[in-house]
């Protein structure tokens, strides 16, 4: 038998690991509680690094993904830094810097039209499959009005950037990709990009 992931609480947040990122991420917290010794509140330090992580951890994993390799983890930790030693540089040196404010992008990887409900989901923390039922009652609910705002969608969300090695993009949304794309430099809403051949 081999253990093929570990199960970790996280502040309010539980994630799956894979070993070399369970081990890596035991490491980071234990230097982090390590230079806390001697803060009058270490366990609410930790527990807002703890959150930092996960939610680091949480923005980078790919629509359906439910391990967080070291892929994912070494970047995250990365953006978060690492814990300064209190006393050093500044009062507010222990502090952790703030997570990377989330972005409402369409997201290309595992969409079925265009990827707005892929990146509302992960925006919101929710499921896609979930999401993409909701637009689907709401499509039948509203005789159709649906159909303007997910447009609207997807002229105004920009596209999150394609993760290198990623899942590959099904025929569908690669066209609307480009269409809109073409679409939002015309409105003026993106800046043309130089493509080289």
């Amino acid at each position: 038998m081999q253990r093929i992931a570990t199960t970790v609480r996280l502040n309010r947040s539980v994630l799956q690991f894979d070993d070399a990122a369970h081990a890596r991420l035991e490491q980071y917290l234990a230097e982090s509680a390590a230079l806390l010794e001697g803060d009058p509140d270490p366990q609410e330090i930790l527990a807002d690094l703890e959150q930092a992580v996960a939610d680091q951890c949480t923005r980078r994993m790919r629509p359906g993904q439910t391990v967080v390799t070291l892929a994912e983890l070494q970047p995250a930790l990365e953006e978060i830094g690492a814990l300064q030693a209190p006393g050093a540089e500044t009062a507010s040196a222990h502090t952790v810097r703030e997570p990377a404010v989330r972005s409402l992008q369409q997201i290309s990887e595992g969409a079925v039209i265009s990827g707005v409900c892929a990146g509302l989901a992960r925006y919101l923390n929710l499921n896609a499959t979930l999401l993409r039922v909701v637009a689907v009652l709401l499509l039948l609910g509203t005789g159709g009005a649906m159909v303007l705002v997910y447009l609207s969608l997807m002229v105004l969300m920009p596209y999150a950037p394609l993760q290198p090695g990623g899942e590959p993009i099904r025929w569908l949304p690669a066209k609307t990709r480009a269409f809109m794309e073409y679409i939002r430099v015309k409105l003026g809403v993106d800046r043309p990009r130089n493509v080289t051949a």
